[in-house]
């Protein structure tokens, strides 16, 4: 058996100069990623020395995506950008730690799976729960990392977002990071540490009125206390109102503006960024 390749390509002297090319580009790629992991292995100790806690920084982690789109050019997509550095990122955040993620992945929320996996990769352990709360109880019992549950959507009881025990866990991050508009669906990342800010932000309040509190009325609770934003679901609870609201911006613990509300901030996430223009 002749494993040669035929003549006419061994002998094309502009194909072996492109793979030669490619190869040394490989290894410069291989040799940064050795550098970064090395660069991260210093932080992990010096993050061990300090006693600090989880070295998850979402915000962190979309704010150097951003940059990076920012600058990008070429055939090279977006979305595949993002993919690569979502794997880069997690890979090396493994370094300084084991991170897991419970996620809420039975009957309409199956979908969710396959989200966290496309955000934390391959590597990272994901384990489905049949329910939100039950990925919730892994998470506050030490046993994941993190928490991938179904974004809440339309009206109704019962949803996770209405006994979340804020400020203890946190909503942190979005996915999908890169927004793709024939995707409808999308989860909420949840962990036990605050949200950090990546630049261009989200957050998210439950508001609590009286029972007959309607959707205008929680609007113009928001826009008296000087707050932008929008009224994503309503439910009701026995004698009052519960709505959960989407802000604009970064909305930290302790902001003034959430004095004259009943309300409890659950978190924030980043802005989702715009994919590959068809």
């Amino acid at each position: 058996m002749n494993d040669k390749p035929p003549a006419s390509q061994a002998a094309d002297p502009a194909l072996l100069a492109l793979r030669a090319e490619i190869d040394a580009l490989d290894d410069a790629m291989h040799d940064l990623l050795m550098r970064r992991a090395g660069v991260v292995a210093r932080m992990a100790a010096s993050r061990i020395k300090a006693g600090a806690g989880s070295p998850f920084r979402p915000g962190r982690e979309a704010a150097v995506l951003r940059r990076l789109l920012a600058r990008h050019s070429g055939a090279l997509s977006r979305g595949a950008v993002v993919r690569i550095w979502r794997h880069i990122i997690m890979a090396h955040t493994a370094i300084q730690g084991a991170f897991t993620a419970a996620v809420a992945a039975s009957g309409e929320a199956a979908q969710t799976l396959a989200l966290a996996r496309e955000h934390f990769g391959t590597a990272t352990p994901l384990t489905p729960f049949a329910s939100p709360a039950q990925a919730l109880a892994a998470l506050s019992a030490g046993k994941a990392s993190v928490a991938v549950l179904p974004a809440p959507a339309g009206e109704g009881e019962g949803a996770w977002w209405q006994s979340l025990e804020a400020p203890r866990l946190s909503v942190v991050a979005r996915l999908p990071f890169i927004a793709d508009t024939a995707r409808a669906d999308a989860a909420l990342v949840v962990a036990a540490l605050p949200a950090d800010a990546s630049g261009e932000d989200q957050s998210l309040l439950r508001l609590e009125a009286s029972a007959e509190a309607s959707r205008e009325s929680f609007v113009r609770m928001l826009s008296d206390a000087g707050l932008a934003g929008r009224i994503l679901c309503l439910a009701r609870q026995g004698g009052r109102s519960l709505a959960l609201a989407e802000i604009d911006g970064f909305v930290a613990a302790g902001d003034a503006r959430l004095a004259g509300l009943n309300a409890v901030l659950l978190g924030a996430y980043a802005v989702p960024i715009a994919g590959d223009v068809p």
